[in-house]
């Protein structure tokens, strides 16, 4: 099969259908973090008609819900911009979308997008494909079906970090915040191993 992986660069679903036998390319506006085949460049300005399967992650930043909070009048000041980017983000998520492709997967957090665009078909963990950890993730899906975890579920959820507040954040996820810019948002968009192979070892053996 054709897969290309849409606003990848860490390869880890690329190379997960790769590993078993299928022809995958990401692509990205930064470049692969590992070696293997990756387009540079905005990946709405290439053509994904021949591939049998597209998977997508749309940039979140200005589409969670968790964003939300700096959308309030208090906040504008400090991000003047913040309107407009969260429009681009959406008319660039309504673009991949629209992408003539037979069989798309979008992943998003929970945002926006499940108001503005549809619910998502599927919402799943890490921890239900063998990852001890929580990131709930959305998938909107158009020719595929949802991912089974095949009993992959581990016991515990990993370990979270407990603020001062009483508040609390997977522990992957607060380790991220001692990053900065965009090193920050790469490693929590960056998708877990487990969903990694599910996506590869269910949608990989889908014949036209």
């Amino acid at each position: 099969m054709k897969v290309a992986v849409l606003c990848e660069c860490s390869g880890m679903v690329r190379d997960a259908f790769r590993a078993r036998g299928h022809e995958a390319v990401s692509c990205d506006m930064k470049p692969t973090e590992v070696e293997g085949p990756h387009l540079l460049g905005d990946c709405l300005s290439y053509d994904w008609k021949g591939y049998d399967v597209v998977i997508a992650h749309p940039p979140c930043t200005y589409l969670t819900v968790t964003g939300n909070k700096w959308m309030k009048p208090e906040y504008r000041d400090r991000f003047p911009d913040r309107e407009a980017q969260r429009e681009a983000a959406v008319e660039f998520f309504l673009a991949v979308v629209a992408l003539p492709v037979r069989r798309l997967c979008i992943e998003n957090p929970v945002g926006i997008m499940s108001r503005l665009y549809r619910k998502p078909d599927q919402i799943i963990q890490p921890w239900h494909f063998g990852d001890r950890a929580t990131k709930t993730t959305c998938l909107w899906l158009r020719g595929l079906s949802p991912l089974l975890s095949l009993g992959g579920e581990v016991a515990g959820r990993g370990e979270r970090t407990v603020y001062k507040s009483g508040k609390s954040h997977a522990k992957w996820y607060a380790d991220a915040a001692a990053l900065k810019g965009e090193a920050r948002a790469t490693l929590r968009s960056r998708t877990f191993p487990g969903i990694a192979r599910a996506m590869a070892e269910q949608w990989g053996g889908l014949v036209n």
